[in-house]
């Protein structure tokens, strides 16, 4: 497999999310303490997230930082059930990145590509393999994030 031509590039790190059970106790770390700029919010009842979208650096360097709590803390998804819930990268073409890694036994979790709260749009490699698709996170979410074109361009 090591021979194979990729189909895409991972440009880099878009964005690390931070689970907890109280958003403005993250935040004081976070943006009072660290300095980071608050750009956004994100609610979603099917996803069980309060988020609070934080950013650090410029242009292709900018990192999101989520900072993500339960909606209701008794139900799932648990956002806030491992403090480093998920880690997204920049990817230069999502579709055929998704299509390349799926033929080569990466699981993904479900919901497909979609908007993510940033929107951009993303997926999610899942954090556990099966029988089916034998390479997953091993234990870690991965989100994967289309990169906008001025991101291709800075780092492509």
């Amino acid at each position: 497999m090591s021979g194979e031509t990729r189909p895409f590039k991972v440009l880099g790190i878009q964005q690390v999310a931070i689970g907890g059970t109280d958003k403005e106790r993250m935040k004081a770390l976070w943006v009072d303490m660290l300095g980071l700029t608050p750009t956004g919010t994100f609610v979603s009842e099917r996803e069980n997230v309060d988020e609070d979208i934080l950013s650090m650096g410029q242009g292709a360097h900018k990192v999101e930082v989520d900072l993500m709590q339960p909606l209701d803390i008794d139900k799932k998804p648990a956002v806030h059930a491992t403090p480093l819930n998920h880690i997204g990268l920049w990817i230069d073409d999502l579709p055929r990145a998704v299509e390349w890694l799926t033929a080569r036994g990466v699981r993904f979790a479900p919901g497909g590509i979609r908007k993510g709260a940033a929107g951009y749009d993303i997926t999610f490699l899942h954090p556990k393999s099966n029988e089916e698709f034998p390479i997953a996170g091993e234990g870690v979410l991965i989100e994967l994030v289309q990169a906008p074109p001025e991101v291709v361009e800075a780092l492509g």
